[in-house]
């Protein structure tokens, strides 16, 4: 995340508006390329303890697993807790921070699509201290809200970025939901040595051309009430195709930011108080890891 945000700053990024309002222009589908791994990091608040960050990495490499790491909020310096692979369940306790982290999963029964994330029919349970701080998945969640008696509007953990890798063609399909009062929407990339699209919802909201002279750059759109900054990165998609990766980024404004993409800790390391931005990272190589 440090290393795209470093390739811009204030006076090398053009920002234009774009809008979804255009349901005629729309982008045309291709056979998309395979999501192989998602790391997803989530700040944990429990009461009367301080803040922590959980990492989750879900991967389908060779086969389906995933892992947990943990971060103490301010050190963003994550430790890996434990790896599972697929259908199992089982529990980890380890000492960390100064705490007690016990980690709960069954994927016994968990089913999947196309990408590395179960869909249904599994759960993660992370408990700090004794008291929950992260919860995924379908299986037996009512009964643990039951059973440890939260309330399920009451939201101990909040999802603040999440990394997606892709290999294969030049399509990328992906789903993002960039505030809780927000939709889930459809999103496409699709990038060539001449043009950029991206579509959202299947319409088309960002088109760039000559992109062998474009290859970096920044613009802006309108959803759900927020403004989304769009970076993209494809020098070394272009210019070194065999091992080439592209990148882009979806980020979330908090506020009246000057600035156009903040160093990626220093977000995550943000006041209580402050509004919680989102980001979306994507990248995208020609050949399978």
């Amino acid at each position: 995340m440090r290393n795209i945000a470093s390739c811009y700053n204030e006076h090398a990024i053009k920002v234009t508006n774009s809008y979804c309002s255009n349901p005629s222009n729309q982008v045309l589908y291709h056979i998309p390329s395979l999501q192989n791994v998602v790391t997803c990091i989530y700040k944990v608040k429990i009461p009367i303890e301080k803040q922590f960050l959980v990492k989750i990495t879900w991967c389908c490499l060779l086969q389906h697993g995933f892992s947990v790491s943990i971060s103490d909020k301010f050190t963003n310096n994550f430790k890996k807790i434990v790896t599972i692979l697929d259908k199992s369940k089982g529990s980890k306790t380890i000492d960390f921070l100064c705490s007690r982290f016990d980690v709960c999963w069954d994927l016994s029964k968990a089913t999947y699509e196309a990408g590395p994330e179960p869909i249904n029919a599994f759960f993660v349970k992370v408990l700090v201290n004794s008291e929950v701080g992260l919860i995924l998945g379908d299986m037996g969640h009512e009964f643990e809200l039951k059973k440890l008696n939260l309330d399920d509007k009451f939201s101990r953990f909040v999802l603040v970025s999440r990394n997606e890798h892709f290999s294969g063609s030049s399509v990328l399909v992906t789903k993002g939901k960039f505030c809780d009062t927000g939709k889930c929407h459809d999103i496409l990339i699709k990038n060539s040595s001449a043009m950029l699209f991206v579509s959202i919802d299947k319409k088309n909201v960002i088109e760039v051309k000559r992109l062998q002279w474009n290859f970096r750059g920044n613009q802006t759109i309108f959803l759900d009430g927020l403004l989304v900054d769009f970076m993209w990165d494809v020098h070394d998609w272009l210019f070194n195709p065999k091992s080439g990766c592209a990148m882009f980024m979806f980020r979330t404004r908090s506020g009246f930011d000057r600035r156009l993409w903040l160093d990626h800790e220093k977000n995550l390391e943000q006041k209580e108080e402050e509004k919680v931005g989102f980001s979306l990272l994507i990248c995208a190589t020609k050949n399978p890891d």
